[in-house]
């Protein structure tokens, strides 16, 4: 079925949809990204990941294409046109094209590239994986040091969903100087005796969305929270884990490099957690 894109100003089908080919983002990776949820037809966190990009685009000088309250009706109009229910919304800017290859950047007056379009998944919220939970592996973390940066960089990332593939598993957990930095497209935690521990907000790891707003819900709710370096040990030894991603909201993990957790089904913290987080999501969607 043809998506409706939108492409630099013009919805378009999705067959139709054309990036020049000297355009950074494909030469270079010289591209930021979001992807917006949607529940019930409305987009959850928009005000967040509208922050968060400006701060990518920021932080390696590359401009906005346009304002906020742009982007909020671009993307409602893409969930109009694609009569998304239960979905994502991509978004990706780049620093464009000035017809030609070169390290150094593209005059400054060069237009940025906006591309978005949207992903059907029904049974976000009601995701059979949720209820089984996720089994993860370690690997060496060898991304560069700015993860800050929602960039468009994830050729690693990619390679460590497969390396867990081949292992029979569902994602992978990244170990940098020994301690657990977080997932491939996800923040990770774990639960010890009630305390929920994950990893403190640096350049090492992503800002998640959906990781602030499960801390906040979490605190609301009276659990505890500890932000602090974790290894992949401590995380093996613990009641339960999961992760957070505005694609899978929270999402349980039962093992660890082979090691079951706790009675190796989802716990009640993240199943509690990610009860919380739909509900006051769909209340709060726009």
């Amino acid at each position: 079925m043809t998506r409706t894109v939108y492409v630099n100003g013009d919805y378009l089908p999705d067959h139709e949809a054309k990036v020049s080919i000297f355009d950074r983002g494909f030469l270079m990776a010289d591209a930021v990204y979001e992807v917006t949820s949607v529940l019930d037809g409305k987009l959850i966190d928009f005000d967040g990941h509208a922050v968060r990009l400006k701060r990518s685009l920021d932080e390696l000088d590359m401009a906005e294409p346009c304002s906020k309250e742009e982007l909020l009706e671009i993307h409602r109009e893409l969930v109009r046109r694609n009569g998304i229910e239960e979905g994502l919304v991509y978004l990706q800017v780049t620093r464009g094209s000035d017809g030609d290859r070169d390290f150094v950047f593209p005059a400054a007056d060069t237009p940025p590239t906006l591309v978005l379009f949207t992903q059907s998944k029904p049974g976000l919220a009601d995701n059979p994986a949720a209820r089984k939970g996720a089994k993860i592996i370690s690997i060496d973390d060898i991304r560069w040091g700015r993860r800050d940066i929602k960039t468009v960089q994830l050729l690693y990332p990619s390679m460590g969903k497969m390396m867990a593939k081949a292992a029979g598993a569902d994602d992978a957990w990244m170990i940098e100087d020994g301690h657990v930095t977080e997932g491939t497209s996800n923040n990770a935690y774990f639960v010890k005796n009630g305390t929920i521990v994950t990893r403190p907000l640096s350049k090492d790891i992503l800002h998640g969305i959906t990781r602030k707003a499960v801390l906040r819900l979490a605190e609301e709710a009276q659990m505890q929270v500890e932000e602090r370096l974790f290894t992949i040990d401590e995380a093996k030894a613990a009641d339960e884990a999961f992760t957070t991603s505005a694609s899978a909201f929270v999402m349980p993990v039962v093992e660890i490099d082979g090691v079951a957790l706790g009675e190796g089904v989802p716990g009640p913290v993240a199943t509690r957690l990610r009860e919380i987080y739909i509900e006051e999501s769909r209340k709060a969607a726009i």
